[in-house]
């Protein structure tokens, strides 16, 4: 082979290789002890959605920035390209690595859809969201503390929040499942309800995991606005945390994962416990409005 045809041969197996990459940084599930940089370098390249999927714009550059630079390799070698993959297609050797990279993309397409269908079913997830009835009960007993930092590595309490409505709820950055849902559930009540209406307090479940300095990246991740804070802390200190709010939890120490119920507290200007609800954005807005 000539070495132009090689060249071009070579510059099809790096663009394919760099969009696989591309396409593995911004779909594949952060392994449990995953750098900062590496949440922080995801989220700034591709965005996060609610259920860890690339935004709009993440998908825009994973599907565009590919499709140019083919065009590009196309509409200048097309012709020798064509001649490079036939010349290849002649022997054993050449049929067998086009028929391991078409396998390889064939595989990567289908554990991409895979991984979409996966984040995007909120079906099993998802809480009954109706109107409570006017029955509903109210509790009005006091709020246990908060003594953690939040994203902004700011110490937390619940005091300063007196005179205004708060919505405490609990999740964790590596859940693909319910978490997700109710984080988008408590955040679309809130804004909802306007402005300054009430803030949003969001504990972790995984304090080994959302360490302090992980915040940042989870609120980018979960797209986080104004007085919506992601809480963390000591290991020792959340789950002192956890106990006190009656936030039932079980660690998976093989996977790290934490199987939890859904659960939002809604708390009154008082910063007393007015309501506690697992239902969706209805349910939530509904019993806000009640306060």
């Amino acid at each position: 082979m000539r070495v132009r045809e090689a060249a071009v041969l070579g510059a099809l197996a790096l663009i394919l290789g760099l969009t696989a990459s591309l396409w593995a940084l911004a779909l594949w599930p952060l392994p449990t002890e995953a750098p900062l940089w590496l949440a922080r370098t995801r989220a700034v390249c591709f965005g996060t959605t609610s259920n860890g999927l690339p935004d709009a714009s993440g998908w825009l550059v994973m599907i565009v920035q590919p499709g140019i630079m083919l065009g590009i390799l196309f509409a200048g070698w097309g012709r020798t390209l064509v001649e490079s993959l036939r010349w290849l297609a002649r022997g054993a050797a050449g049929r067998g690595s086009l028929l391991a990279v078409a396998s390889g993309l064939a595989l990567g397409l289908g554990a991409a859809g895979w991984r979409v269908a996966r984040a995007s079913d909120g079906s099993s997830v998802a809480a009954p969201d109706h109107e409570p009835p006017a029955t509903y009960p109210r509790l009005d007993r006091p709020a246990p503390p908060l003594d953690l930092v939040d994203q902004h590595r700011r110490p937390v309490s619940l005091e300063p929040f007196t005179g205004r409505p708060v919505l405490v709820t609990f999740a964790y950055a590596h859940c693909q499942t319910v978490c997700p849902v109710i984080v988008h559930d408590v955040l679309t009540a809130r804004r909802a309800a306007g402005p300054g209406s009430a803030a949003v307090l969001i504990v972790t479940l995984d304090p080994e995991r959302d360490v302090p300095a992980r915040l940042p990246a989870i609120a980018a991740q979960w797209k986080l606005e104004g007085e919506e804070l992601v809480l963390s802390g000591s290991p020792p200190a959340v789950q002192a945390a956890l106990d006190a709010w009656g936030v039932a939890r079980a660690r998976d120490p093989r996977t790290g994962d934490v199987a939890h119920a859904r659960l939002v507290y809604i708390l009154d200007d008082r910063g007393r416990i007015a309501y506690a609800t697992a239902g969706g954005v209805r349910a939530i807005t509904s019993l806000l409005n009640r306060l």
